[in-house]
């Protein structure tokens, strides 16, 4: 089957890269976007563009594929990516479907079902089970979704219930499925993920291992390949699982099987069924088109690939638009944007551009490969100090002090990394040549900055008073105090939902709620006053 007209049912940097491979394939491309983001970057780099009522619309995406006349559709990843029901709909109409069949997005989108087969299979997992069963701490997990959205560490029987709900609420609105599940929480692992190929004619394959340890909300940051923590034999090993666990779901496509790494141990998480925001690592060091192999694969075509050591090391820094130490995403114009040309840039957005509130603030991907991994470490800080943002705030000033950082560059960073070092804080002068990776550096971490900072003092006379104000431009999802309320340190407030991310924005301090400026529903801009408090 030939596929001449693909239509990407996505947005931003990742609808830009697939329609990079089409063109080289001379393949026509449609973009679609809603009323909110037409004339966004993606829509001027395909051929043409639908309009569509919303991004989270199968139907409208299956019309405007037939509209355009495309001949299949690529999801990208995020919104509808791995929607079985989508993936149904556009089989249903004929077109041919870049992923998995749709009853594996089934199977590997429901996370306890895929814990069960990988378990089946032989593939190492984490105890699952109730808080009398697995203890504390504990991570709450969203059954139907991953990418951070619906996940909460609980570290006592005190957090659960208010952890529970907000954990719950969260995976509602991120998937439209509020299960959760509870699992152990090992402190301090690396998170390890395997990249894997599919054909439909039973071959699996995979490419090696990204590492993607540092974290802030559970997403991730900056990724690598190789990991520093994996050797040959351990890379066999786990590709082996992944490999195992793919053949168990009847595997189709470019799938991603996560793994928690520690001590050379190691556990079975969740299968991505779709193209991972940093596949860029893995193509660098293999040679290797992950798009054009999935665009191969939902044509019939074989893989003819086989498994292959990684050549030299890649790594990938995340240029968002967030504050570089609370990690709350901003939005607005792009006044000036420079990006390095010494480096892979896969951007989402050029100079001029808006950054939307509706949608992820990613504005772009810097991908550095050298022949070491302090070539490749020093090759991206050479490019971050070339990048220029101007008029919305990101976290470029965080990404250097990342990338710089002893700890990353000695290649000890587990999950805990942000934890152990706070965003911006001074490092270590000096990190002991035998700190392995249980160690930790000797002036110890300090506190992270959070929302308690979107509280200030106002000029309000009287008794000493604050306001606690909005960060980022969200709705106002809970509203948890009422005027005259005397409140306690660090007591959360209101939740604003951004993102489809909660932030609880908590007291500073011991004080008595004054004024509450909104209510469940509205929608706030960023630096909105919310509450008033006074001591």
């Amino acid at each position: 089957m030939e596929i001449r007209k693909l239509l990407v049912a996505n947005r931003g940097e990742i609808a830009v890269r697939i329609f990079a491979t089409c063109e080289r394939l001379g393949m026509g491309t449609v973009a679609v976007a809603p009323e909110d983001d037409s004339g966004a970057l993606h829509t001027r780099r395909a051929g043409e563009t639908v309009a569509v009522a919303g991004y989270l619309d199968a139907d409208e995406h299956v019309r405007a594929a037939k509209e355009a006349g495309a001949d299949a559709v690529h999801p990208g990843y995020g919104f509808l990516a791995e929607d079985a029901d989508f993936a149904d709909a556009v089989e249903a109409a004929g077109l041919t479907w870049i992923g998995p069949p749709p009853d594996v997005l089934r199977k590997a989108g429901d996370k306890l079902a895929a814990k069960k087969i990988g378990a089946d299979a032989g593939v190492p997992t984490l105890p699952q089970g109730g808080p009398d069963e697995i203890g504390y701490p504990l991570m709450i997990k969203a059954a139907a979704g991953g990418g951070g959205r619906g996940m909460r560490v609980v570290r006592s029987a005190e957090e659960l219930d208010d952890a529970d709900a907000a954990a719950r609420r969260e995976a509602e609105g991120a998937f439209g499925d509020g299960r959760v599940f509870y699992e152990r929480y090992v402190e301090r692992p690396r998170h390890v993920e395997i990249q894997l190929l599919a054909d439909s004619h039973g071959q699996v394959i995979h490419l090696g291992e990204r590492d993607c340890s540092i974290q802030r909300r559970h997403q991730k940051v900056l990724e690598e390949s190789p990991s520093p923590a994996v050797d040959p034999a351990l890379r066999e090993a786990l590709g082996a699982a992944g490999v195992s666990f793919a053949d168990a779901v009847g595997y189709v496509g470019a799938g991603t099987a996560e793994f928690m790494l520690a001590d050379d141990e190691f556990w079975f998480l969740e299968l991505n069924a779709r193209i991972q925001v940093e596949h860029p690592v893995t193509e660098l060091v293999t040679g290797v088109d992950l798009v054009e192999q999935q665009l191969r694969i939902a044509a019939g075509e074989r893989l003819g690939l086989d498994a292959r050591e990684p050549e030299g090391h890649a790594v990938e820094a995340r240029l968002y638009a967030e504050d570089p130490r609370t990690f709350l995403p901003q939005a607005g114009r792009v006044d000036r944007l420079t990006l390095p040309d010494s480096v892979r840039v896969d951007a989402g957005v050029e100079e001029g551009d808006e950054v939307p509130v509706a949608y992820d603030p990613l504005i772009a991907k810097l991908i550095a490969h050298g022949e070491t991994r302090g070539e490749a470490l020093d090759a991206l800080v050479a490019a971050l100090h070339q990048t220029e943002v101007r008029g919305v705030t990101t976290n470029l000033a965080f990404l250097r002090w990342l990338v710089s950082h002893p700890e990353v560059r000695a290649g000890r960073a587990t999950t805990a990394f942000l934890d152990d070092y706070p965003p911006l804080s001074r490092a270590p002068r000096v990190t002991s040549p035998w700190l392995g990776s249980w160690g930790r550096a000797s002036n110890g971490p300090r506190a992270l900055l959070t929302v308690e900072r979107t509280a200030t003092p106002s000029d309000l006379a009287g008794a000493e008073q604050s306001v606690v104000k909005a960060p980022m431009p969200g709705v106002v999802l809970r509203v948890l105090a009422v005027e005259g309320d005397r409140v306690e340190p660090r007591q959360p407030l209101v939740i604003l939902e951004a993102m489809k991310m909660e932030t609880p924005l908590v007291s500073p301090y011991e004080a008595v709620v004054r004024r509450i400026h909104v209510a469940e529903g509205d929608r706030v801009p960023g630096g909105a006053v919310l509450v008033e408090l006074e001591e």
